[in-house]
């Protein structure tokens, strides 16, 4: 392929992971797991485009109001990046073991949460074939109520022993 055409892919690639992101935040979930190839992987793991829409959906029922904000995103050829700003409520019962498998069962607290995530998708045919991602579940769970928050160690310089 031409450098040319890698550039043409790449752009087309971030705009497919633009409309499946805001399709999500949208509350779409089935037009968002439209954007996913039939035999998608997550993680690593074959669960095909249903396996991801049950995903899709176990967020959004958790977290009706879910954003995820797109501040960065590159990509070369088949591959695109995306670091986000993550924010929603937690306001129903988490049945997946995902977002750290942390929230199965637990009733909703009725907070708010903000994070960072990463993610890198893999596109084959104008499809998500392939998603891992990286994510700041343990702050998630702190600003949910449901860790206790870690106070920060004195970051001071150390003072030099008085002789």
């Amino acid at each position: 392929m031409s450098t040319a055409e890698d550039q043409v892919m790449t752009v087309r690639n971030i705009q497919t992971v633009r409309s499946w992101n805001d399709t999500f935040n949208r509350g779409d979930v089935e037009a968002a797991a439209a954007h996913f190839s039939e035999d998608t992987r997550n993680f690593g793991r074959p669960v095909g485009r249903e396996g991801l829409s049950r995903v899709l959906e176990d967020i959004h029922e958790t977290f009706p109001d879910w954003k995820m904000e797109i501040v960065d995103a590159v990509g070369a050829a088949d591959s695109v990046i995306i670091r986000c700003r993550v924010s929603a409520t937690h306001l129903g019962v988490g049945k997946l073991p995902i977002n750290g498998g942390l929230l199965v069962g637990v009733p909703p607290t009725g907070k708010r949460f903000e994070v960072q995530h990463i993610h890198w998708l893999k596109l084959r045919d104008g499809k998500i074939a392939d998603h891992y991602a990286t994510r700041d579940d343990i702050g998630m769970m702190q600003q949910l109520g449901l860790l206790p928050s870690v106070s920060r160690p004195d970051t001071r310089p150390l003072e030099a022993p008085k002789k």
